[in-house]
């Protein structure tokens, strides 16, 4: 019999500050891989990037998208 996949959504946030952008990026970058690593994630499906902004249309905050496959 055929195992049972699931799909799992999981998703991060980070701020983005003026001149400091590559920091919190790396800083993003290694939560989700962390997170990858600590719950053994063995296929990675899509990873997306949407970006936050304020009225003025300045780009304020970052969110990432990770969807993932698990057995069950």
């Amino acid at each position: 019999m055929a195992e049972k996949k699931t799909f799992k959504v999981k998703t991060f946030t980070t701020e983005v500050k003026i001149f400091q952008t590559m920091k919190e990026l790396e800083a993003l970058d290694e939560r989700v891989n962390r997170f990858i690593t600590e719950n053994k994630v063995k296929k990675v499906v899509s990873v997306s990037d949407a970006m936050t902004t304020d009225n003025t249309g300045a780009t304020i905050g970052l969110i990432r998208v990770l969807a993932y496959e698990t057995q069950g």
